[in-house]
């Protein structure tokens, strides 16, 4: 893969009032992404040390290293027509990272695809029963889950390596009201997701039932995030409102704080015990540190772009946000 050498952006965020004054930014381009991305659920993958994009309808994953902003590419997770333009409606937008391999989502045809991560080649693809949202990978039962709003369920596949990449459909979790978003607690067997309205979900990872149903105060449920050790999941609230619950106590409520509007997919740093909740209508980010208690103290907001609405942080103190209309990603050091 060829790395290519991209622009650099620095804010200078630093911790509490020592935080830096508002500065506009300097953005990442993604490749043949001018006219713009459709561009959701980006991540960072600590085995690769790489923030991923799945960049939309380009059909290709951009990977970022997070140390000098160099980026590659991995081509082909949307395959073209014969005729070598891409099907209408073709698109990624999801990824997820395990055992050596990325499970990218693929639209038209509906699919998940299987990337070896060292080569970067395509080893497999799998159809899926309705559209795809969030691909994640549950490493301690080797399965891949795949949320299909359309149809309000979760599709789950088990993963084998031997004696060849291949994904095994295991059952379907109907959600209904949803599924948004998708996050694992492996050390409680839960996963969690919302419902379009006021609620999030816990689902039993091993019986694959749903367990629990618990209110979140959201005029609309959008992005999930955890803090695994203090059991804290994150609620995004699309109308401009982050929520803390506690997971091992029922999902109380136990934190509340504004943040810009058209939230969306939000991300935590467990190391940094910072919250990043960009605002797609806002077009703004807000950083949050959060306390071993749950709650949220704002320390500061800065310009983004309209429609940035997703956003991944490396655990080091930076945050990739998103620009689906400039087909760009905003970076900011916040160490």
């Amino acid at each position: 893969m060829k790395l290519v050498l991209a622009g650099l952006l620095v804010f200078s965020l630093l911790d509490g009032a020592a935080f830096a004054a508002s500065r506009a930014p300097v953005n990442l381009p993604i490749p043949g992404g001018h006219a713009g991305v459709d561009l959701d659920d980006i991540a960072f993958v600590p085995a690769l040390d790489r923030i991923v994009v799945p960049a939309g309808q380009t059909g290709s994953l951009l990977l970022i290293d997070p140390a000098n902003l160099a980026t590659s590419e991995i081509r082909g997770v949307t395959a073209p027509a014969a005729d070598g333009r891409m099907p209408q409606g073709a698109a990624t937008t999801s990824v997820n990272y395990g055992d050596g391999y990325l499970f990218a989502s693929n639209h038209a045809p509906a699919q998940v695809v299987v990337i070896d991560a060292r080569s970067g080649k395509v080893v497999g693809r799998t159809a899926l029963a309705s559209g795809p949202d969030y691909v994640r990978y549950l490493a301690s039962r080797s399965e891949v889950w795949v949320t299909e709003p359309r149809a309000k369920q979760i599709q789950v596949f088990r993963f084998s390596r031997k004696p060849a990449p291949v994904l095994t459909a295991v059952t379907t979790i109907a959600v209904p009201g949803g599924p948004e978003s998708l996050v694992f607690d492996p050390a409680r067997h839960r996963a969690y997701a919302n419902l379009w309205g006021s609620e999030t979900v816990a689902i039993d990872t091993r019986s694959h039932a749903l367990a629990a149903h618990w209110k979140n105060s959201c005029k609309g449920s959008r992005g999930l995030a955890l803090d695994e050790a203090h059991a804290h999941l994150f609620v995004g609230c699309t109308e401009g409102e982050v929520v803390t619950l506690d997971v091992a106590h029922a999902g109380k409520q136990i934190a509340s704080a504004p943040a810009g509007e058209g939230i969306d997919i939000i991300s935590y740093s467990p190391a940094r015990h910072r919250l990043f909740v960009p605002g797609g209508k806002s077009a703004n980010l807000t950083v949050f540190d959060v306390a071993a208690a749950g709650t949220l103290t704002r320390l500061g907001t800065w310009p983004a772009a309209v429609h940035s609405h997703c956003v991944a942080d490396d655990d080091h103190g930076d945050a990739f946000v998103c620009d689906p209309r400039g087909g760009n990603v905003l970076v900011y050091r916040t160490h």
